[in-house]
């Protein structure tokens, strides 16, 4: 939209002097034309200035500012100056600089820095034809009742006068000087070029090319100034892209390039607009394929470690096939790849083929491996595609008889209590027995247990083993003494065992069924949490849902909040929160809340707040862990607040109210919560110094000469030996030898790790599963799964990023790496964010607060090197 010169000169020519135009223009029409006249003479006040100066060279840097006058100019600070001239590639002692001080002056004392009469020469100079001279002097002379005839009476060609005015306003980038000279770009005569053939697949740069021109069909001189969006969208999702505007080849001023790398499959929705408008066939369309699959990317569904099915039958296997972005890739038959299964009995390395088909479903991208084995017994498999295995492709196959498996499934959908078997007890506690002893292996739904009979009257407990996924059996060959098939099982917090039985692979099948039904039939993580959700929202089902009003004080958060809380049943607890702060106005849409959550979680576990929490080292990152020496004012009973705090995350979050806790526990702390015995392995994650320079020591090396014995010594703040602690009895006269070095170290984990925090840890349980959250559920998950289920996965926000950084050797060259850096990681995946924030600082998580918490600062600085990688330091 706008008018050429040669139809403002005719207009001109024919206006009336009493012209009836003005009075047709609309009220709040005349301002925008006001506003048109004075920008349009700024601008040329401005150039000429410029010019009168030998300052030409500035004016596409200061136009890129959004200054259009010498008002504008005079009013920037100096350091937003000096900004501007070191992003410009000049010195900050630049021309400009001067001239602008003196300008300021001028402004100042009222003198006027450019004379009227100059202002329409320099524009009758400028002009190229003699209708530019006409049309720009009349135009800048023109009162503005007349320039208000004058657009009125071009409303034939021009239906919508404002539409002229707000393209000349300043608040657009596109000068009225040259708008009025056609120079300004047209939309209807953009070109794009794609650089690639349909059709590609993701993990790929793309890049295209725009060329706009201008109303006259001349090439339209481009800069990131010029009111030029480029917008792409996957699945309504806003997709990082990188321009780059006119080249160095001066036949491409005209040209923006864009790029933008793929990784997810479907459809791409590429918009390129110019001053707000779409060129011509925008938005365009562009489809992109999913990659070849990716076996470490590529699994079963609905997962189990034990897959149980009767002898002759055939047993369905749903695999997922996947590219290395994670999106639904087809799968093609290929004598190069393909899915094969590997079988061999277990305890053995004898193979067994069984009988395979493969259907592949289309439409669901799902591929089903059907299994048929028609011989009885426990067999390990692998399953991979090529030479690679999927990433759960490995499993046990219990094959039972029909009769036995009939009996399995029977005892499993009653919920029997009084399922036992026979079996002959090889170890306990770690040690083998001289003589095996006969034993009866009792399995209910949530617990299997061996006992013996004394003087076969009296049942004796010998061990419980929970029905949890951390319980596993590990399937050995047969006992040639007992001529039956042996096995162990473990469960990370007590001594294996090792039995004989004929019924072994009923006994493990039974055990799985009845795992797989309290878990909801899967061991992947998501199905897990899906099931925990489930079961809570049932749960709690029947409790009042409605809203419960708290009204908490912001300076005084951890004790008002414990205090309003403090007569709260369990009903309420599962009631929907709204929060009040005293004396602050505003309504709980769920905004208040979740920032009550957030404050809250923040005084509770940051060790510099309440100091209920403490840290193992002096790292900021470091994960948390209750604190045994918390001050005497913070009572226990706070821990039993804090563990409801936690449940109510997880109950609101299972409502699809998604509460996460801000805070980073150490694994043993975890492991507690959900009965995981804790060992000197957890002190890896938790207190990595004391793992280094102690426990891997003692680990990998002979201890025999080292006179250590089963105790610790306490030493005060002074270093001041204050008392020797035996970690087991009359430890201080038992010496650690290589044989019994791991069981010192698991000492150890339990006197530093567990002993000292005791009440506050069964406090805390207290909170939590206190008819908040059933303690079988939380024992689905490990330690690690517990900790995604609470606090969720690490969230990366770039411009959180952005915000957090410092740069160091900052140049125009460097300026367009950092652009290319930040487009590059805004399309990472959550993973490719983790890998690159350990890469940078050696761990993969955030702190609670995001990058603002990270001590030091990421900073990203230029290295004078070509063709090299990126490399870090950490400190």
């Amino acid at each position: 939209g706008g008018s050429s010169l040669s139809e403002v000169l005719d207009v001109l020519k024919n206006l009336e002097p009493d012209s009836k135009i003005y009075r047709r223009l609309k009220k709040e029409d005349k301002p925008l034309l006001e506003a048109a006249v004075q920008r349009l003479y700024d601008e040329m006040e401005l150039e000429l200035w410029l010019t009168v100066n030998h300052l030409d060279y500035c004016k596409e840097m200061i136009g890129k500012k959004n200054i259009w006058s010498l008002q504008d100019l005079s009013e920037m600070k100096n350091e937003d100056l000096q900004t501007m001239l070191k992003q410009g590639g000049f010195s900050e002692h630049d021309k400009l600089a001067h001239s602008v001080s003196q300008l300021q002056k001028k402004l100042d004392s009222g003198e006027r820095v450019v004379q009227r009469k100059d202002v329409l020469d320099f524009v009758r100079d400028k002009s190229a034809t003699t209708f530019s001279v006409i049309c720009l002097s009349a135009v800048i002379g023109l009162l503005t009742p007349t320039l208000a005839m004058l657009l009125a009476s071009l409303s034939p060609t021009l239906p919508n006068v404002p539409n002229l005015c707000y393209h000349a306003l300043p608040n657009t980038k596109a000068s009225i000087y040259e708008f009025l000279t056609g120079r300004t770009s047209s939309p209807h005569t953009g070109e794009v070029t794609w650089d690639w053939a349909e059709p590609q697949t993701v993990g790929k740069t793309m890049t295209f090319g725009a060329r706009f021109f201008q109303k006259n069909g001349i090439p339209y001189p481009v800069s990131d100034g010029d009111g030029i969006l480029i917008e792409i969208l996957h699945e309504s999702v806003k997709v990082a892209r990188t321009l780059e505007f006119a080249g160095d080849n001066p036949a491409d001023i005209n040209l923006v390039r864009c790029s933008f790398t793929v990784h997810k499959s479907g459809t791409y929705k590429i918009s390129i607009m110019v001053g707000g408008r779409h060129i011509r066939d925008s938005p365009f369309v562009k489809s992109f394929d999913p990659g070849p699959i990716d076996p470490s990317k590529t699994g079963f569904m609905h997962y189990t470690s034990t897959v149980v099915f009767p002898s002759g039958s055939k047993h369905p296997l749903v695999i997922e096939t996947r590219d290395s972005f994670g999106n639904l890739a087809p799968y093609r038959a290929d004598h190069k790849a393909f899915f094969k299964i590997k079988v061999t009995a277990a305890g053995t390395k004898e193979r067994y083929t069984p009988t395979t088909q493969i259907i592949y479903n289309t439409q669901d991208k799902k591929l089903v491996m059907y299994i048929k084995i028609d011989q009885k017994g426990c067999y390990q498999a692998v399953v991979s595609y090529g030479d690679v295995k999927l990433k759960n492709g490995e499993f046990d196959i219990l094959v039972l008889e029909p009769v036995e498996y009939n009996k399995v499934i029977k005892n499993v959908y009653k919920r029997k209590h009084n399922v036992w078997y026979t079996a002959r007890l090889l170890s306990l506690h770690g040690q083998k027995l001289d003589k095996p002893k006969k034993v009866f292996v009792y399995i209910s739904p949530k617990q299997m247990t061996i006992k013996e009979f004394c003087f076969k009257i009296y049942r004796r407990k010998l061990c419980t083993f929970r029905v949890c996924p951390w319980t596993k059996f590990l399937f050995n060959g047969v006992n040639n003494h007992f001529d039956a098939p042996t096995f162990c099982i473990e469960d990370g917090s007590q001594q294996s065992v090792e039995l004989a039985s004929q019924d072994r692979n009923i006994i493990a099948a039974t055990f799985s069924s009845f795992l797989l039904k309290s878990i909801g039939g899967s061991e992947t993580f998501n199905d897990k949490r899906d099931f925990f959700n489930r079961e809570i929202q049932s749960f709690h089902d029947r409790r009042s849902h409605s809203t419960l009003l708290l009204k908490v004080e912001r300076s005084n958060l951890l004790r008002s909040s414990y205090k309003v809380t403090k007569p709260l049943n369990v009903c309420d607890w599962c009631r929907r929160f709204e929060i009040t702060f005293v004396g602050e106005q505003g309504l709980d849409w769920g905004g208040v809340s979740r920032e009550w959550f957030e404050l809250l979680c923040k005084e509770l576990f940051d060790p510099s707040c309440s100091q209920l929490f403490t840290r193992f080292t002096d790292n900021p990152q470091g994960l948390v862990h209750p604190n045994p020496k918390h001050p005497p004012d913070k009572k226990v009973k706070l821990y039993e607040f804090a563990g409801k705090i936690v449940g109510k995350c997880l109950i609101e979050s299972s409502a699809k109210r998604t509460q996460l806790v801000k805070a980073k526990f150490t694994r043993s702390f975890l492991a507690q919560l959900i009965g995981l015995r804790v060992t000197y392995k957890h002190f890896e994650t938790d207190d990595p110094e004391f793992f280094t320079t102690k426990i891997s020591y003692i680990e990998n090396n002979d201890v025999d000469d080292m006179e250590l014995s089963f105790s610790e010594e306490i030493y005060d703040s002074q270093g001041q030996l204050v008392k020797v602690v035996d970690l087991i009895p009359n430890g201080s006269k038992i010496p650690v030898t290589n044989g019994n070095k791991m069981r010192y170290l698991d000492a150890l984990a339990q006197h530093r790790l567990v002993t000292p925090v005791k009440d506050e840890v069964e406090s805390f349980m207290r909170g939590l599963s206190s008819e908040l959250v059933p303690e079988n559920l939380l024992s689905i998950f490990d330690e690690n799964e517990l900790e995604l289920l609470m606090c969720g996965t690490g969230t990366y926000s770039i411009a959180d990023f952005k915000l957090h950084h410092n740069v160091v050797g900052a140049t125009s060259s460097f300026n367009r790496v950092l652009d290319w850096f930040w487009t590059i990681i805004a399309s990472f995946t959550e993973e490719q964010m983790a890998r690159l924030l350990q890469f940078i600082t050696g761990s993969s998580q955030l702190p609670p607060g995001g990058f603002s918490e990270l001590v030091p600062k990421i900073q990203l600085s230029s290295a004078p090197t070509y063709n090299s990688l990126p490399s870090s330091h950490t400190w």
